[in-house]
């Protein structure tokens, strides 16, 4: 049986909470509906500040000096994105542990993976309850270090790092007008877009300090949750506290073997592609001749070389009881 607490909530009633909202979450839902969302806040006697960001990576400034304004609980009105610069707020901020802080999330965002990760609801007034129930988990977190302006540089994954052809996808999208139109399928239409442009790399991968792949790649994700792509289940395997990273390898590939394959990437049957493989370790590093972009939860970030660490337990994050009363049984 795990060590997670499921026999009494683990925040204190009367909490105050720091309110993240990312106003263009969702192509504009998080500006949209807050009115919504913050009357079903005070409706449950929720206690709260709300602050809007402003520009990339305003999440994590507006983390850190809550933090050391003494706020312990943040909310975060966003998608992936917006979680992913409120947990690098974390790491940076000095007044206490990251675990000391607890972070719910209100998802408005187009892919919202992270909480397909812990069956955490879409509809506000049920995110909203959880956070009022206030159970809690630990969560595992990558440490991402890799290249960018000639400089090594270090990020936080709270979901799943993608290098190559990943990585293009998100890149293309961002030139892209589509994301707003098309909403979730976006990314499933730029992946297949993408997918007959991308030229595979050589790319060798060490896990635990192990070679393992040496040879022309495809693409590889490598993260602590499953979903990532609005959906797709690319590390079906993967335990959110396990202390490991999950890795799976796609090696180049005909067209044909996704198209006629597709409903594996979304069912967790990834793993009978014949082209794909899947590792675990502590420790992942990535190089590749020439350098390839990485990705990071949803934001396109640096350059191989990279190297990946799990940090055990690093997080603490609001979830529903249901989800680990699951995990017990």
């Amino acid at each position: 049986m795990r060590e997670q607490i499921v026999d009494r909530p683990t925040i204190e009633s009367g909490a105050k909470w720091f309110v993240v909202v990312n106003p263009i979450s969702g192509s504009g839902k998080g500006l949209d509906d807050f009115p919504l969302i913050s009357k079903l806040l005070r409706d449950n006697n929720i206690k709260c500040e709300a602050v809007f960001t402003e520009h990339k990576c305003h999440a994590t400034e507006l983390t850190v000096s809550a933090i050391t304004s003494g706020y312990r609980h943040i909310i975060v009105v966003g998608g992936d994105g917006t979680l992913h610069e409120v947990v690098n707020g974390l790491f940076i901020q000095k007044a206490v542990e990251p675990h000391e802080v607890t972070v719910a999330v209100i998802a408005v965002g187009t892919g919202n993976d992270w909480i397909r990760m812990f069956g955490l609801p879409t509809r506000y007034a049920e995110a909203i309850r959880a956070i009022k129930e206030g159970y809690t988990f630990l969560q595992d977190v990558a440490a991402v270090e890799y290249e960018e302006s000639m400089f090594r540089q270090v990020r936080y994954a709270a979901n799943v790092a993608g290098v190559g052809f990943d990585a293009a996808v998100i890149k293309r999208m961002q030139n892209t007008t589509s994301k707003s139109r098309l909403g979730a399928s976006s990314y499933l239409m730029t992946l297949i877009g993408t997918f007959f442009k991308y030229k595979p790399t050589g790319v060798k991968l060490w896990v635990d300090d192990r070679l393992i792949y040496n040879n022309l790649l495809l693409s590889v994700a490598i993260g602590v949750g499953r979903y990532n792509g609005g959906g797709i289940q690319q590390l079906p395997e993967a335990v959110v506290d396990d202390g490991l990273l999950d890795v799976t390898l796609i090696r180049p590939l005909h067209w044909w073997n996704i198209i006629f394959r597709l409903k594996r990437l979304f069912n967790g049957d990834i793993y009978t592609i014949g082209h794909v493989t899947h590792a675990q370790g502590k420790r992942v590093r990535i190089e590749s001749s020439p350098e390839i972009c990485l990705e990071i939860d949803g934001e396109l970030i640096g350059n191989t070389p990279v190297e990946l660490s799990n940090i055990p337990r690093a997080v603490r994050v609001v979830v529903n009881r249901s989800y680990l009363q699951k995990l017990t049984k």
